[in-house]
């Protein structure tokens, strides 16, 4: 598996060693030429707008639209959920917009109000086992500025809630998490999505 992680903002280079961890050939892309050449992607954090802006001025909004239509596996975090996103409230941003969800950015604050906190999620639980972990411990979900999803279409799998609002989905090739997994030790949602998402769409 040869994924590539979108390197125009964000923590590129704590997502490539994540995935590098779990098995994966890991990455840097930043043009058409360079996507061609994966398996899978991962759309990192950073400012969701100046993402979008760089993908239509590269022409990659169209591209990603048609390759994960096509069964492209992607792994949004942060930013990367809100460019999945068809509707993004009070906003009409560029977008890649393939998940059937609405999201809401900065619903958890400021930076300042960033924080880390342990969440609850069944599905990480063949995971966990593998790993030697029968007890599905909680994951330890960091949020900065994090967006939620405030709500999902029919094709959706909610995965995790923090204070009663939706963190983690899926929906066929894609996840979408509201925090950052990649900057944890813990890479069970990597493995997740290398594993149960890349491996249904292989």
């Amino acid at each position: 598996m040869k994924v590539g992680v979108l390197a125009l903002q964000g923590a590129v280079r704590e997502h490539i060693w994540a995935l590098s961890r779990c098995g994966a050939e890991a990455v840097p892309v930043r043009v058409q030429e360079e996507i061609e050449q994966v398996d899978a992607l991962v759309l990192p954090g950073g400012e969701s707008t100046t993402v979008g802006k760089h993908l239509v001025r590269l022409g990659l909004d169209t591209y990603l639209r048609r390759r994960i239509d096509q069964g492209m596996p992607a792994f949004g975090t942060c930013t990367g959920l809100i460019l999945l996103a068809k509707e993004i409230a009070g906003s009409d941003q560029p977008r890649i917009g393939v998940m059937d969800i609405s999201v809401c950015r900065n619903s958890f604050g400021r930076q300042i109000d960033s924080c880390e906190t342990d969440i609850e999620i069944s599905a990480l639980a063949p995971i966990s086992a593998a790993t030697g972990d029968a007890e599905n411990r909680p994951f330890p979900a960091v949020f900065i500025r994090a967006p939620h999803i405030s709500k999902v279409g029919p094709g959706v799998e909610v995965l995790a809630e923090f204070e009663g609002r939706i963190v983690l989905a899926r929906q066929g090739c894609c996840l979408a998490a509201a925090f950052h997994p990649e900057i944890t030790d813990d890479d069970r949602i990597h493995r997740y999505f290398l594993e149960t998402v890349c491996a249904g769409h292989s």
